[in-house]
């Protein structure tokens, strides 16, 4: 399975943010949609990304506040990165290997979506529902060995 089969289910909504958007309002933002990450974007290209983990860093760091700052200063300005042609199997041993939890999906220099370790564990959770599925219609059309037993007599 492909990353771009997910995102066709999944759609492509994409919630972003700049660098300058105040912190504050980029977690606003994250609660009032219930969503885990922001993309930041500059110009039109993907920058960086804000997830929870980085708002929670923040918070530690400011003893429970988040501070007047801007996203710039709390964004992963390195986010890794996944193709719509990239396997979900190759995603999944990333966002393990990397401890990420959301991977902006990029053709050329566009950003499709993002993938979160929910969508990940969802679609592979459906396709193993619909691998036991064919396999328990396989067995209940299994013939009996006595009717096996008469068709090779």
């Amino acid at each position: 399975m492909k990353v771009s089969e997910i995102l066709k289910v999944k759609g492509n909504i994409l919630f972003t943010v700049t660098p300058e958007t105040p912190i504050q309002e980029a977690v606003t933002a994250m609660a009032e949609k219930d969503i885990g990450s922001l993309v930041v974007m500059e110009y039109g290209d993907l920058v960086g990304m804000l997830t929870f983990r980085e708002v929670l860093l923040t918070l530690h760091k400011n003893g429970g506040a988040l501070g007047g700052s801007t996203v710039r200063k709390h964004m992963n300005d390195a986010p890794i990165t996944v193709t719509p042609d990239t396997d979900l199997n190759e995603v999944r041993r990333i966002m393990l290997e990397k401890h990420a939890r959301y991977v902006p999906v990029m053709e050329a220099r566009t950003v499709l979506g993002v993938m979160s370790f929910y969508d990940v564990a969802k679609a592979v959770l459906d396709a193993q529902g619909f691998e036991n599925k064919m396999l328990k219609a396989y067995i209940r059309d299994w013939p009996a060995e006595e009717e096996e037993r008469e068709n090779n007599s």
